[in-house]
């Protein structure tokens, strides 16, 4: 067979492909453009940013499960000034697609680092990651609640191009609070960030990650089934939105999977921390699967399993994803 095409509509952007990174697993910049040509990819994702640097989370900060590991890297980040002028440069001069991701632990903090990323050269879309605590709420994670994750993504309207909002499966509300951050203005809900989790390190009696009693995300093949469910569910819900899936994507295979689900997109995370060269291998195992299987177009298999093909035109997306953020 020919060639595929790859194309995929994100919301209100045209992606050449539907492979993407995820936030909090390749780096602030051009980090792995030695290993990947970045501007290959659909887009690169980078780690979450915060309108001040922060210093995240004591160490140990990382420790590996036997089908994925758990982080309590808590969203370390050089603010997102510093971003602007150290990081961004590197990707723009690699011609890399750039989705930058957000975060906040007020409403306020999210409208100054939407307002701050506004004009930025090469960001195609902002990643509203509301799965973080509510200083508000008594630090509730914004995305445990519709009403603030409504708040805060309004409140990124100042960027300027199209938001993403980056949603916890830690909750029995998914879908409500996907509704509202799609009510808000998001053309992209990012669903299954990691899920809840803890190790203990039997030798020593103790926590395994410096973040004590909280635990830390677990992301890897372990959640895929979670994101699938997510994408799937999502699709539903929301006919005519668009959705990206990311959880566990090793192979191209697993991309298959999440747009059969429902997903118009994937995003590559904890893969990448084995193999820097994963989103490549993805896209390369992905594109191989439509040949075989005698798929021209890849929005042909978009949310297959609910008999519908190709529903991603004038559409909002979700992303459903992994990673710290």
């Amino acid at each position: 067979m020919g060639r595929v095409d790859l194309r995929s509509a994100v919301g209100s952007l045209t992606l050449p492909n539907p492979v993407l990174t995820a936030s909090g697993t390749a780096g602030h910049g051009a980090e792995l453009a030695g290993y990947v040509d970045l501007a290959r990819l659909g887009a690169v994702v980078v780690k979450s940013l915060s309108a001040e640097p922060w210093p995240g989370n004591p160490a140990p900060r990382v420790s590996e499960t036997p089908a994925g590991m758990l982080n309590s890297v808590g969203l370390q980040g050089p603010g997102m000034a510093r971003w602007l002028e150290d990081e961004l440069p590197a990707l723009a001069d690699r011609g890399a697609r750039v989705v930058t991701s957000i975060w906040g632990r007020r409403v306020q903090d999210f409208e100054r680092a939407a307002a701050m990323v506004a004009g930025a050269p090469a960001v195609v879309a902002v990643e509203v990651n509301v799965s973080c605590p509510n200083l508000e709420d008594r630090s509730r994670m914004f995305a445990h609640s519709p009403t603030a994750t409504a708040e805060a993504v309004a409140a990124t309207a100042g960027a300027g191009v199209p938001r993403w909002a980056k949603l916890s499966p830690n909750t029995d509300a998914l879908l409500e609070v996907a509704g509202a951050a799609l009510g808000a203005g998001a053309e992209v809900l990012v669903l299954v960030n990691t899920v809840l989790g803890m190790a203990i390190d039997t030798t020593r009696r103790a926590y395994a990650l410096g973040s004590g009693p909280m635990g830390g995300g677990l992301s890897g093949p372990a959640i895929r089934p979670v994101a699938v469910r997510a994408v799937h569910d999502a699709r539903a819900a929301f006919p005519a939105a668009g959705i990206v899936g990311v959880g566990g994507v090793t192979r191209g295979v697993d991309a298959v999977e999440l747009l059969m689900a429902g997903a118009n997109a994937v995003e590559v995370g904890t893969a990448t921390f084995r193999d820097p060269r994963a989103p490549a291998r993805v896209l390369s195992g992905l594109t191989r699967w439509c040949r075989r299987n005698g798929v021209r177009s890849v929005s042909d298999i978009v949310g297959a399993v609910h008999g519908r093909r190709g529903e991603v035109e004038d559409s909002q997306a979700v992303v459903v994803g992994g990673g710290d953020g």
